[in-house]
């Protein structure tokens, strides 16, 4: 079944006034386009990033998340999540984002999209929706989204259709990176089978596994 995108979701300027914030601007509180929107190798076209040091450059260019996971949030919290929510650019429909392989490649409308890495919540996240515990029940959960790179620009629109266009054999998926990276320390060995995953993870797999730096 092909999935598709059910938003695109574009960053406004929000102050991060909520406790334990950082001083300054955030990009987290994302809100759907009217139109197809431009995904551009550095990102998304008009999104709002606060703080560059930890969010977007080409292996965090664009954000997923999956409706049906936003759904089990929902009934968790008891609260309505629109779309946007997670700060993420893309709601997913119908995709397993959770069980996508790093490197695997990603049509949607005129983009062509790459799974590089999962989500790492954070102290914005949790203040922006207000649940003090966030970060330790997000890990919990391990449904953490996905950060894309650009590999082709183009315009994305709501009801555009996700094909899964090339998928690397070694099969390590999104969900086993958040876990080794979290909870599972033991996992990391297994990530240096992904040649696709971002320099500074696979540095940290090769510390547990006493290879040499570089």
């Amino acid at each position: 079944m092909t999935g598709r995108v059910a938003s695109v979701n574009v960053g406004i300027v929000t102050e991060a006034a909520w406790a334990g914030a950082a001083s300054g601007r955030s990009g987290i509180d994302k809100r759907p386009a009217d139109g197809p929107v431009l995904l551009r190798f550095d990102g998304v076209a008009g999104d709002f990033i606060g703080e560059r040091a930890h969010h977007g450059g080409p292996d965090q260019a664009v954000y997923a998340y999956a409706e049906e996971d936003a759904a089990w949030w929902e009934a968790d919290l008891g609260r309505t999540i629109r779309p946007g929510g997670f700060g993420e650019n893309l709601t997913t429909y119908a995709v397993d984002v959770t069980g996508a392989v790093i490197g695997e490649q990603w049509a949607v409308g005129e983009a062509l999209l790459q799974v590089t890495k999962p989500r790492t919540p954070c102290r914005t996240f949790a203040g922006f929706w207000g649940v003090p515990d966030l970060i330790k029940r997000f890990t919990a959960r391990a449904t953490p989204g996905a950060y894309l790179r650009v590999l082709r620009e183009g315009a994305v629109g709501a009801g555009d259709p996700i094909e899964i266009v090339h998928r690397p054999a070694h099969g390590v998926t999104l969900g086993e990176v958040f876990r080794a990276l979290s909870l599972e320390p033991s996992l990391l060995p297994r990530l240096l089978a992904a040649d696709e995953l971002p320099e500074p993870i696979r540095e940290k797999a090769r510390r547990r596994v006493g290879e040499p730096a570089g």
